[in-house]
Order: C-alpha cells, then sequence, then structure tokens
C-alpha cells in the first residue's frame, strides 16, 4: 500500500513572504471557495501573528476576516490552522499567560483547527504552555522545531527538544524550517528517528524555496515518513516563498507516493484572482526581487518570510550608507552590493549572538543589529553601537535560552551597560494583564465581541487595535496607497507647508542619531539643542516592528528640542524634534 503524503496550502504565507500586505476579508472569501473545489489540500493555513496585524494596520477587523476565511473550509471539511509564536503569541514581543489562553479559546471558537506553535530559540520552556493551552481549548497541539544549521542544531539537537514536547502533551511535530537551509539529509534523519520513537504522532513539513533546496527536503522528509507538506500555488510560489503545489505532486507521485489530485480547472481559478488581488494593490508593496531565489541564504540563514521587510530597511538605510561612504571617500554601493553585505554581516554576527535560529522575532533582531552594524562601520565606529531592548532581552535570556554562547564582546558590553543575565522561565516575566484590558474596554465602551475575541485583539495588539478603533489606521493606509501609486506613477507629492516641527513618519521605537552612527546610548552622543542640520540629512531611527527607517530633516535649520528619547514609543504624526 502507498504511503500517503498530503498537502496543506500556506496561502497566508505566501503573501507574507512576498511582500507587506495580506488580502482583504471580502478577497479571502472570494478565493476560498476555490481552495476548496481544488480537492487536493486536506489543510489550510489561514492565520496568524502576521496576518491580524497587517490586517488592523489597513483598518479591518481580524476575528471577522478569521471568521469568514475559514467558514467554507470548515464546512468542506478541511483543517485549518494558524501559527503563534509561543512566548511572543500572535506578536513581536513577549504575551501574559492569561492572554496567552486566551488566544486559544477565541481562536478555536473562530473554527481554527490546529495551532502551529513555535519558539524561535526553540526553548520547550516557551511551548508548554502552548501545548496546555492548546489542548484545554479542544484545539489539535502541533508544536514546531525552528530548523537551521549550524555546529549547535544537530538531530539529536532536535530530538531532545521533540522528546519534551512530547512530554508536554503535543498532538503533531512541524519542521518549520523558515529559510529553507536545513539539510535534506539531516531533515531526513530527523524525521526518520521521530517516527521511529513516536510511531503515532503526525509530521508535518514547511520549508522556504529561497535557498532552492525545499524540493530536496521535501522528498527526503516524505520518505523517512512525513504526512503533510506545505506547498504555495502560482502566482506567489517559488521565489522567498514555498514550492508550487503541481511541482511536489509531480515529484510525490514519481517516487511512489499516494497524492491527491489536482483540480487544474480550480487551480487557474485562483492562480487569476490571487493576480487580482495583486494587481488591486497588493502588488503595490510586492518587491520583484522576492521572486527570485538565491543560495547566498544558505549562509546568512535569513528566512524568507522577512525578505520583504528587509529589502524595505535596505531602501531605508541605503542613502545615507552611501552618504557616509561618499565623506569618506569611498565608493558607493549598489542597493544589490548592500544585500549582500547584509548577508555577510548576519553571518559574521550569528555565532557571536547566540546562534538564535533565524525566525520572527528573533531573525529580525539579528538583522537589525546586522543592518545598524554596517551604518556604524561605514562611518568609522565599531560594531553593535545598536542593540533595542527586545534584543538584549533575547540576548539576556530573558526570551529563553540561547543554542549557543555569547561572544566575549557581548557578555563585556552587556556588563558595561549593567544588563544582568536571566536564567528562569520566561513566562514569570510578564504578569497577567486581561484585567486591564478588560477595564480600558469598559471605559471606551468597546464591545468584548462573542467569545471576548475583541478584548483578546486589544490585549494583544493594543496599539495597532487602538489606531483600527480610531479609524486612523484605515486612514493613514489610504495615504499609503495613494503615495504609492503616485510614486510609480512619477507623479510629485503635494507641497507640505512649512512647519517648525518634525513629526514621525511612522509608529514605532525612536532611536536618536548623532550624524554619524545611530545609537541606543549613550546620552552625549545623541544629536542635541543648538545644532544645525541641512536638509535630508538623517537626524535618527524608527523601527517598526521588523524594519528600520531613517528619518530625515524636512529642512535645513538649528535643533531647538528634541522631544523624544532613544527607545520611546512613537506614533505616525508625534512630534520628534523642533526647529528654532
Amino acid at each position: 500500500m502507498k504511503q500517503k503524503i498530503r498537502f496543506s496550502l500556506v496561502y497566508r504565507d505566501m503573501w507574507q513572504s512576498s511582500g507587506k500586505y495580506q488580502p482583504r476579508v471580502d478577497q479571502l472569501a472570494a478565493v476560498a471557495p476555490h481552495i476548496v473545489e481544488m480537492g487536493c489540500f486536506d489543510r489550510i493555513e489561514t492565520n496568524g501573528g502576521a496576518f491580524e496585524q497587517v490586517q488592523l494596520l489597513y483598518g479591518e477587523n481580524p476575528n471577522t476576516a478569521v471568521r469568514e476565511w475559514v467558514k467554507p473550509f470548515n464546512k468542506a471539511g478541511i483543517q485549518t490552522h494558524m501559527l503563534e509564536r509561543a512566548l511572543n503569541a500572535l506578536r513581536m514581543y513577549p504575551v501574559p499567560a492569561d492572554v496567552r489562553r486566551l488566544m486559544y479559546k477565541v481562536k478555536k471558537a473562530q473554527g481554527v483547527d490546529i495551532a502551529r506553535s513555535f519558539c524561535g530559540l526553540n526553548d520547550h520552556r516557551n511551548l508548554e504552555l502552548s501545548v496546555k493551552y492548546a489542548r484545554e481549548a479542544g484545539m489539535i497541539s502541533q508544536a514546531a522545531l525552528s530548523i537551521t544549521h549550524s555546529p549547535v542544531h544537530t538531530v539529536d539537537y532536535y530530538m531532545d527538544i521533540v522528546d519534551h514536547l512530547v512530554e508536554y502533551g503535543a498532538d503533531e511535530i512541524c519542521l518549520k524550517d523558515m529559510a529553507g537551509i536545513g539539510r535534506p539529509a539531516s531533515l531526513g534523519e530527523l524525521v526518520r528517528r521521530i517516527k521511529s520513537k513516536y510511531p503515532g504522532i503526525i509530521v508535518q513539513y514547511h520549508g522556504h524555496s529561497g535557498p532552492g533546496m525545499s524540493v530536496a527536503s521535501m522528498l527526503e522528509v516524505a520518505r523517512a515518513g512525513a504526512d503533510y507538506l506545505d506547498v504555495a500555488m502560482e502566482p506567489l510560489s517559488w521565489g522567498m516563498v514555498h514550492p508550487d503545489v503541481i511541482a511536489i505532486h509531480a515529484v510525490m507521485s514519481d517516487a511512489g507516493f499516494d497524492v491527491p489530485e489536482i483540480n487544474m480547472d480550480a487551480y487557474m481559478k485562483v492562480r487569476t484572482l490571487t493576480r487580482e488581488f495583486i494587481n488591486d494593490f497588493l502588488g503595490l508593496f510586492i518587491d520583484p526581487r522576492n521572486r527570485q531565489m538565491t543560495s547566498l541564504l544558505i549562509r546568512s540563514g535569513l528566512p524568507g518570510g522577512m525578505m520583504g521587510s528587509m529589502m524595505a530597511d535596505l531602501k531605508g538605510v541605503h542613502q545615507g550608507i552611501n552618504a557616509a561612504l561618499k565623506a569618506r571617500n569611498k565608493p558607493e554601493m549598489t542597493e544589490d552590493e548592500l544585500v549582500v553585505e547584509l548577508f555577510r554581516e548576519v553571518g559574521h554576527i550569528w555565532p557571536m549572538m547566540g546562534y538564535p535560529p533565524l525566525v520572527t522575532p528573533f531573525s529580525q533582531y539579528v538583522k537589525n543589529v546586522a543592518l545598524m552594524n554596517i551604518v556604524s562601520l561605514v562611518n568609522g565606529k565599531e560594531r553593535f553601537a545598536m542593540i533595542d531592548p527586545n534584543t538584549w532581552d533575547m540576548l539576556l535570556g530573558r526570551a529563553g535560552t540561547l543554542p549557543g554562547p555569547l561572544a566575549p564582546e557581548l557578555i563585556e558590553l552587556a556588563r558595561k551597560e549593567g544588563k544582568e543575565f536571566y536564567e528562569g522561565n520566561p513566562q514569570d516575566n510578564y504578569p497577567d494583564a486581561l484585567d486591564t484590558y478588560r477595564k480600558e474596554m469598559e471605559e471606551n465602551g468597546w464591545p468584548l465581541g462573542p467569545d471576548d475575541e475583541e478584548l483578546f485583539e486589544l490585549a494583544m495588539h493594543d496599539r495597532q487595535y487602538r489606531d483600527y478603533k480610531s479609524g486612523m489606521a484605515q486612514e493613514r493606509f489610504l495615504k499609503e496607497i495613494a503615495d504609492k501609486q503616485a510614486e510609480l506613477s512619477k507623479v510629485a507629492p503635494a507641497k507640505m507647508p512649512r512647519r517648525k516641527l518634525l513629526l514621525s513618519p511612522e509608529t514605532g521605537t525612536a532611536f536618536l542619531y548623532s550624524g554619524e552612527t545611530a545609537t541606543y546610548w549613550p546620552e552625549e552622543e545623541m544629536i542635541n539643542p543648538g545644532e544645525k542640520v541641512r536638509k535630508g540629512e538623517i537626524v535618527m531611527y524608527i523601527m517598526i516592528g521588523k524594519t528600520i527607517r531613517e528619518v530625515v530633516s524636512d529642512r535645513a535649520g538649528t535643533v531647538k528640542k528634541i522631544l523624544v528619547r532613544s527607545g520611546d514609543k512613537v506614533n505616525k504624526g508625534d512630534p520628534l524634534i523642533e526647529f528654532s
């Protein structure tokens, strides 16, 4: 009897790995019936962290979207699965335990069947509550291994984690090969050992295409006994995304596996609709280079899912880097050269930072440090001039145990800054918070929603949810669309009235800038009142979730007052600098 291979369509992740935004709820509802008609999917990835945050960013209620999106799959008997980040749940930083617990109750009530839970550091302690709360809510708990390749990430290393996850009660194991750099033979051996030791457990493989190894990896894990493979489809397959279901179907069929037939008429309908969504507005935020594959990713280990934000980062600092190079009589860099330089810097500092698997949010932490290191180095400064608080939490053990040792330079830097290393359970650092958010909703007259889903949304994404409720999110989104369309059509933006205040271009975390290099400390190196700045001069940075943006002065003038401190949270439109 042939071994069955089942497919899961990662429709959400196709968009996440391609660009900034996801389809609207009306678009998801339109495409879902045709995905069902394809007849080849036993599972669909329907929601998760970035998916729901992005909807809030453009003014759409993610709870409504999840309910509408999963409904056709529930009716057809196709299982739905979400992605969550253990200690960080659906966001980029840690979440109180009571909010984490509510998440599973909400998602189960909305029709989501499976909770795929991963810890970016592979600290099984962070996954224990994920498994417990998912099962308690009646969901299938799929605990994921964040796959990477390093001297410490061996098959034995991963099997030790699997042993703990099975002990906690995980129903399934996922190999989350987010950068696609897991070596096929090693992945096959890992699946073989999981299946040998725990023959009843389901194994699912998720591998991005970026470096070009995922097809070989899929064949190896299938031969070793894997049950499900995550796949994508045109026009968003391959590149930094995932292999196309048609190709994987052909490979598995030729290898002797029992695979379901694909309704190609329905495939073409989904393909056409997806293209229409791209042409509507989503394509405005898809960098063409995310359609390419590159084996340069093998050394850097950066995941396909962050390529969109990374390319935006590079555009954001490219001008400043070249200005610094020019000032020092050095040749300027093209964007392609800057990409290679970033890959090189990530490869250099990754071992120094303890080999954290490069998956959200830790891939962003390492990438951000690498990017700011490049800025520092081109200005003749040292590495690690800026490390944000969330990255420090990772380095100090507050997010979990790092797989490898920290470099002596970082240990000494922590000592100089008076920072303490932490060895306790990370969850203990974050007290329950639902009562506080419940009170805020009552004071604002906001309904808690069915199954407390609106309460959950505020507690999980408080800043984005407040902007959604006020209408600011939709207003910013529509302006962003208009600005992007104007940029692409080369229409000059409307002239802004002259102001004495420099306003924040985005919502994020402020990092002040000395004019030579970005810095999180010390205070005396920051831009100071009385200093003259040129129009177009970089005065600080804004860290926006995964990305970094330069803030440039919109005028020549003298700084009268700095209105923020490094590390301050700022909203779009907040005043940053006052000029005299």
